[in-house]
């Protein structure tokens, strides 16, 4: 599911995605001439959790989880003053070492770049409707985020 943007506009790409996400598309939605810095998160499956082994994970959404993450990312956007904002999140089942979020923000300088980037990725994981579901290597799970 990819939020429609409309041209011109500063929130250049939204989306919750079923298949391997790529950095390059959250990179290109940003490229801003005007902009001379460029913040880029890439958030990874790690092979562990809680000193538990990680074998893999699901993440779900709720159906409210795109507009949410389209309003975080205009939010985000205001407040520091951003050209260029993209926000990517996968779905389903991942495995270690798979790309499970990208987001990225253009500004006119490097360091709101960085401050807005990570605001953004802070934001939402704090507040976006995603749930993950850790499988363990030694049979157990877990639920994180989940209300």
């Amino acid at each position: 599911m990819t939020e429609p943007t409309g041209p011109g506009n500063v929130v250049r790409l939204v989306a919750l995605r079923d298949e391997p996400l790529d950095v390059e598309e959250v990179r290109a939605a940003v490229a801003d001439p005007a902009s001379g810095g460029l913040a880029l998160f890439v958030g990874t499956v790690r092979d562990n959790d809680g000193g538990q082994l990680v074998r893999v994970l699901g993440y779900s959404a709720h159906p409210t989880a795109l507009a949410t993450m389209r309003e975080l990312a205009a939010a985000v956007a205001a407040r520091h003053d951003a050209r260029a904002v993209a926000a990517v999140h996968r779905v389903g089942d991942l495995a270690v070492g798979d790309i499970a979020v990208v987001v990225a923000v253009a500004t006119g300088h490097r360091g709101e770049a960085f401050e807005a980037c990570r605001e953004l990725i802070d934001e939402l994981k704090a507040t976006t409707p995603i749930w993950k579901h850790q499988l363990f290597t030694d049979g157990t799970d877990e639920w994180v985020g989940t209300p």
